[in-house]
This record gives structure tokens, sequence and C-alpha cells, in this order.
């Protein structure tokens, strides 16, 4: 655990910090990037100006209007903030090769065999944060320890414009007191299951066996019983296999019936289509369809089907269809956002099994 030096950096309010930036009027008022609150806009990230008012990414644009009258709304720009992560990544390619990107604003990277500052991943997080300051004039908090795991929450630690490192030799200490909800993956339902099992801390969570923690959440318990002892032998991946391909509408006023629902599709899928023709490997097939129908009060469904042949036309309108009468009669309630998809698989060596997109 302690031959791997991992840091994982993360930039600070990203959207947000970019547009201050570039107009440093905003600087210190409360300000949130995302859709417009008179439509269905939905924040992308704010400022922490703003989220001293409790507003939050994935909050409806209309509820922040509401928590902050005088909050400035700017409509996401995302070509300008992929100019500055393609200038965030070329600083970390200074350091090493062996970087995983998470998202525009958020990345792993291994420095164990880095050459520079002697070895020292924490110089070299200090450097790296430094040359974003100074030449994209945003700030990176970063988070530097043994695995992948532990860096993530490091990182956290010091926000804003933070820097915390968890030594080798202090996994143990620091993750003892460490609050389960600070594990990957477990969110409000599975934190309140831990809690009633008694569970609050990592430390709480060493002392139940492995077994048990599988019979309560499946193979993820595997994964509980390993963090909590500070154990994560992921290694940093430098290229991503892309799992499923999807598109999505927010509407602008609410779908009433299913009517109007199937009246959708067949833009939704045309749009799919056209982003698997573009962006499925040679490697990938589609092993599923799936639909995903948000209703008007937050509340979601999915509903999924497998690809059973190779000759069958994975982009059926009447089997999405379908899928997306099921999916809403679930609730049928209004509907806020429809979601069509497919789910993707390794291309196996058989003929019979390599799925035309035509």
């Amino acid at each position: 655990m302690g031959k791997r030096k991992i840091i994982h950096c993360d930039c600070d309010c990203f959207y947000a910090a970019v547009e201050v930036r570039d107009n440093p009027l905003l600087r210190g008022r409360p300000l949130a990037v995302g859709g417009s609150p008179n439509s269905r806009g939905v924040i992308a990230t704010c400022s922490y100006e703003a989220r001293a008012f409790g507003i939050h990414s994935a909050m409806s644009s209309a509820r922040a209007a509401q928590l902050c009258p005088d909050l400035v709304f700017i409509k996401p720009d995302i070509a300008k903030y992929q100019v500055v992560s393609k200038g965030i990544h070329e600083v970390f390619k200074q350091y090493t090769d062996l970087i995983e990107p998470l998202s525009l604003d958020e990345a792993y990277l291994d420095v164990t065999d880095s050459p520079f500052f002697a070895g020292s991943a924490t110089l070299i997080a200090e450097d790296i944060r430094a040359k974003v300051s100074q030449q994209l004039g945003i700030t990176i908090s970063a988070g530097v320890a043994p695995n992948k795991f532990l860096a993530k929450v490091a990182s956290d630690w010091n926000k804003p414009d933070g820097l915390f490192v968890i030594r080798p030799e202090d996994v143990a200490s620091f993750v003892v007191a460490l609050d389960v909800s600070k594990i990957n993956g477990v969110g409000k339902v599975t934190k309140a299951k831990l809690n009633q099992m008694g569970i609050e801390t990592c430390g709480d969570l060493q002392n139940v066996g492995e077994a048990e923690l599988i019979q309560s959440f499946g193979q993820y318990g595997t994964r509980l019983f390993s963090v909590a002892q500070g154990k994560d032998d992921r290694p940093v991946q430098t290229s991503r296999v892309r799992k499923s391909i999807s598109v999505e509408h927010t509407f602008s006023e609410d779908l009433k019936d299913i009517v109007s629902i199937i009246d959708r599709l067949p833009v939704l899928i045309d749009e799919l289509r056209a982003r698997c023709e573009r962006k499925l490997g040679q490697d990938r097939v589609i092993a599923k369809r799936f639909v995903k129908v948000k209703f008007f009060d937050f509340t979601q469904t999915t509903l999924e089907h497998k690809i059973e042949t190779a000759h069958e036309e994975w982009d059926s309108n009447d089997i999405y269809r379908t899928l997306l009468e099921a999916a809403w009669a679930r609730e049928g309630k209004p509907v806020r956002l429809l979601g069509v998809g497919v789910r993707l698989s390794v291309r196996e060596n058989v003929a019979g099994r390599q799925l035309s997109l035509l």
C-alpha cells in the first residue's frame, strides 16, 4: 500500500471559477452556472458564496433563486471550460504520464516514479497547484495519499485551495475516525443502513466481518470491508472504457400523458443513433437498450431490455416505446425529463455477436 504515491486534483467550483476569472466583477458575489430559473434549469456548479445559502449542484435553478434572490446566473460555456481543462492537463503531463481524468476538473495522478522534487508527491502537488493558479487563474485542491480512495478523501479535506497529505504510516489512525459518508458510493440510503447497524465510522466498519457486509450490501460489501482499513488496490487508469451511451431531454413544460411522451421519442432515438455512430468503439457492442423517466417531483425510474440476437435492430422505435410506456406506468405522473440509451459490452470473437449499428 505504501509503494504508490497518488495525487487527486480537484478544481474549486470549476465552472464558476472560470467565469469569475474572466469577469472579476463577479468576485465575491453568489454565482451559479446553470440553466435559467425561469425554465427547467438546473445548477451545474456554484461559488462558495452561493453555497452559503444552501445552494448546490443538481438543484433546480428556480429553487436556488428562492434561496438567494441576488444569485447571478450564467449559462454554461462548455467549450471554454474544455480549453481550460486542457491547459490543466498540460500541467499534469509535466510530472507524469499516468493520469486518470474523472471529469473536466478532476483527475488522479500516479507520481510514484516521477523524478521531480526527489520523488516527493507533496512537493509535486504544491507545484501543480501553483502553476495552475499562475497560468490559468483558477485554484485546485489536492490530496496526496498511498491510494486513490484516500487521495480523493484528502483533496476535499482543506477545500477550497488546499492541500492535505495522508502518509502511509498515518493511514491506520486516519481511517479509524473517518465518517462512512466519505466512502465513494455511500450515499444517503447506504449511510442510513450502516448507521442502523451501529456503524458511523470506518473504525466501526472494521469490526464487521466481510461476510456480514456482503450479506447486507452484496458485492459492494467487499469494497466497504477493504476501504474501511484504508486499502484500495485500484491503479490509475489512463484510459476509461465506455459502458453506455445516452441522450436526455429536459422539457420546459411537464409532459402530462403517455401520448405526449411517445411523441418525443423519435427525436431522442435519432440523436442516440447519431451519438452511437460517433462514439461506439470497435471493441464494443450494444448489449441492452434502456430508458430513463424523471417525473415532475424529481423521482425517477429506469427500465432496460436485453438484445438477444445479432440481427435484432437495437434502435427499434417499437421496443423503446414499449419501455417508455412501462416506465411511465410505474408512477403515471407528469414528466420533466426523458432519456434513452444503450449499454455496451466487449465484442466477442464470434461473428454472430457483432451487432450492426445500422
